[in-house]
């Protein structure tokens, strides 16, 4: 054998025993490789399915949910991050942002908004698609309502559960159970106390984690997906205050009613204002699972501040509620709520739908509804007006006046003004004013009493116009005086004889005879 072909053998210099670039093992290490760094550079997809609200108000949410929270001193412009297009004037709407780090650079994660308005049941198909095993635990559901109108919460909330509970029953089996699982999950965080966000979890002496039972009314109407309620324009409450005089009793009352209802599906809850800082980030990030790499937002509840209430997940129970004031049946308004659920959703008149009447009773008679015992506390301003019977105390509290009509009104002003000048014209039959009985010449002296006399220049001179007055009145007295003594037929020989002895006398010169006459 050769020298070559020794080392050729010895050290594997063969054709067939070379590696090279195409062997199997090199290329799964370098797939596997690039594999790992694409998924590590691929932005985690998160849900929000927004129902209820307006156009405007959803637009208004998602300003808040994308509002740049890290620096208190930016102003309300600077805050609000720029939104993407949104879609959301027919059906179902859809937009998205990218949620970023507290340094504005690094991006965490990127949330597609589905929006809807109106809880039709002819939307469930639009819906269902959006509910598949990847994006269900994923996915945080939020209802939207508004202070503009409380009175009208507990009809909405009943219909999108109701529209929610028909989508999510029509899913197939493996949804399902994917659905039961994320369900599981949240439950067992037991009102907050989790170590993805406490860093740290209770244990018991055995070394095991402590089992936190549920309490009354928790959890037992689970929908398979994570809620959070949304009350917007909080600042309107002192508006109820003014304009409809509400009262502590009724803001109680609310709050109350919700969370009791909220407890059984495991919703949290949160008020919020326009352009005021709140926790609806922090509170939707962590439902969402998104956390920040370089900032811990801490998430605490607020049941005090009545316009800044916020009940996270897991928080709340009968006892905190039942604190809040006495005399609330929670038991009642729990079991009620979960029997009216279970019905198809009925569409939405301007907010309102009439209860259907039970074999000739209605819902409002027989008390079994949960949504009539809230309307029944919680009136519409407007409507009780408008039904209100005259002379009732219902809403004695209320400060508003019923108006009549403009031409009514006037109409009957014009028949007060003709009794008044009726009367006016009677008064004036029976006696006279006093100053009518006053002589021209009494007015003129009273008045010269305060404004004395009065002057004006004529000519350059300056003339008393009271003066001039006075010698015009005599001057009138004198000719009234002559005209009386010629008219008299009685003293007619005398006027002559007077006339003559005028005349004699111009032409009788003094000390002498008459002109003429001839001289002596």
């Amino acid at each position: 054998m050769s020298t070559s072909s020794q080392l050729g053998s010895k050290f594997g210099t063969g054709n067939n025993s070379r590696p090279s670039s195409k062997d199997g093992p090199k290329k799964n290490i370098w797939s596997s490789m690039l594999d790992s760094v694409a998924n590590g550079k691929r932005l985690p997809e998160k849900n929000l399915l927004i129902l209820g609200g307006t156009p405007e108000s959803q637009r208004e949410f998602l300003e808040a949910f994308s509002a740049d929270t890290s620096d208190p001193s930016l102003s309300n412009e600077k805050r609000k991050g720029k939104l993407p297009p949104i879609a959301n004037q027919f059906a179902l709407g859809y937009t998205y942002q990218d949620v970023l780090d507290a340094d504005q650079e690094d991006t965490l994660a990127r949330v597609s908004a589905y929006l809807l308005s109106e809880p039709s049941l002819s939307f469930a198909p639009l819906l269902k698609p959006l509910l598949t095993p990847q994006s269900i635990p994923e996915t945080l559901v939020v209802v939207l309502l508004d202070w503009s109108d409380p009175w009208t919460w507990v009809r909405r909330l009943r219909e999108w559960v109701r529209l929610l509970r028909h989508v999510l029953i029509s899913l197939d089996d493996e949804t399902k159970i994917v659905m039961e699982e994320n369900m599981t999950e949240w439950r067992d965080r037991k009102r907050g106390v989790d170590s993805a966000s406490t860093g740290s979890q209770a244990l018991t002496s055995s070394g095991g984690p402590v089992t936190i039972p549920l309490g009354p009314g928790e959890w037992d109407e689970g929908l398979g997906i994570p809620l959070c309620v949304v009350c917007q324009g909080a600042d309107k409450i002192e508006k109820l205050e003014k304009d409809h005089g509400w009262h502590e009793e009724e803001f109680d009352f609310i709050l109350q009613f919700l969370r009791t209802i909220l407890l059984k599906h495991g919703s949290s809850l949160i008020y919020t204002t326009p352009f005021l800082a709140n926790s609806l980030q922090s509170l939707l990030h962590s439902s969402l699972g998104i956390h920040s790499l370089l900032k811990r937002q801490s998430l605490k509840h607020n049941v005090i501040d009545r316009d800044k209430i916020l009940v996270p997940t897991n928080w709340d129970s009968w006892g905190k509620i039942r604190i809040i004031r006495e005399g609330f049946d929670m038991e009642g308004i729990s079991t009620a709520w979960s029997i009216e659920i279970q019905d198809l959703p009925e569409p939405l008149a301007n907010g309102v739908n009439e209860e259907t009447p039970k074999e000739g009773v209605s819902a409002a008679e027989d008390g079994t509804s949960a949504v009539v015992i809230y309307e029944q506390t919680i009136k519409d301003p407007k409507r009780d007006n408008s039904t209100a019977q005259p002379g009732s105390q219902q809403g004695g509290n209320k400060v508003e006046v019923e108006t009549s009509d403009m031409q009514g009104f006037l109409t009957k002003q014009l028949e007060v003004l003709e009794q008044l000048k009726i009367e006016d014209e009677k008064d004036r039959a029976v006696k006279k004013m006093p100053q009518l009985e006053m002589s021209p010449l009494e007015d003129n002296g009273r008045v010269n009493e305060h404004i004395g006399p009065v002057q004006f220049n004529m000519g350059g001179i300056q003339v008393d116009a009271d003066d001039m007055l006075r010698k015009l009145k005599e001057r009138e007295a004198n000719r009234s005086q002559r005209k009386e003594i010629v008219s008299s037929p009685g003293d007619e020989k005398a006027h002559n004889q007077a006339l003559a002895n005028f005349f004699a006398g111009l032409v009788k010169k003094p000390g002498g005879s008459p002109r003429g006459s001839p001289s002596v």
